[in-house]
């Protein structure tokens, strides 16, 4: 059976600044793209059965740079619905709510159509997603899935890919423009990579 191979978007004005972005559909800068372009030499010797991504354009546009072709979208590859914090920084957040923590605290909700959403709320996304992908390892041959998506929401799915319940995703962290890999070992989902930079 192929690996899952994560892939998070190049940087963005607000991933280099520390705001928090969801819904905000920002380009990447130009380093952003420079790190997507990097990205092609790891990922050119896998045999890759089926690419899917966020519906964001900097999640798009990292797959393009990277030579991942044919790719899908995914709506529950969004990043975590961040409501009223959208656009603030962890320091801002602070200020109002010292010792504030998204895994344990949560959001608060933002404007129409933006709630925001609990840890188990992105990890029942990552559920759906990871269903997605089993089907596509077991029918691919042996080949890869790769999933081009933002922080956050990675981390909840690798939570949830090792069997730790969706607030575990705390424990990885991960850079912009950067590949991951989860594999399996004795029948256990493992880690084979982790934020690795070309």
């Amino acid at each position: 059976m192929g690996e899952l191979v994560l892939i998070r978007h190049g940087e963005t004005e607000w991933s280099r600044s520390g705001r928090h972005t969801s819904y905000t559909d920002l380009p990447l800068t130009g380093h952003g793209e420079a790190q997507a372009r990097s990205l092609a030499p790891l990922l050119a010797s896998r045999d890759v059965v089926r690419v899917l991504t966020s519906p964001l354009r900097r999640a798009r546009h990292t797959a393009e740079l990277a030579g991942l072709d044919d790719t899908g979208i995914d709506p529950d590859l969004v990043e975590w619905d961040y409501g009223g914090y959208e656009g603030v920084t962890t320091p801002d957040i602070h200020r109002e709510r010292p010792g504030w923590d998204l895994w344990t605290d949560g959001v608060v909700p933002g404007p129409e159509g933006h709630p925001g959403e609990t840890a188990q709320q992105v990890g029942d996304r990552a559920d759906r997603v990871l269903a997605r992908v089993d089907a596509a390892l077991a029918d691919g041959d042996g080949g890869d899935v790769v999933l081009v998506a933002h922080a956050h929401f990675l981390r909840v799915l690798t939570a949830r890919r090792l069997g730790l319940p969706p607030a575990d995703g705390a424990l990885f962290q991960l850079a912009t423009g950067t590949v991951s890999g989860l594999g399996s070992e004795h029948g256990r989902h493992v880690l084979t990579a982790w934020n690795r930079l070309p």
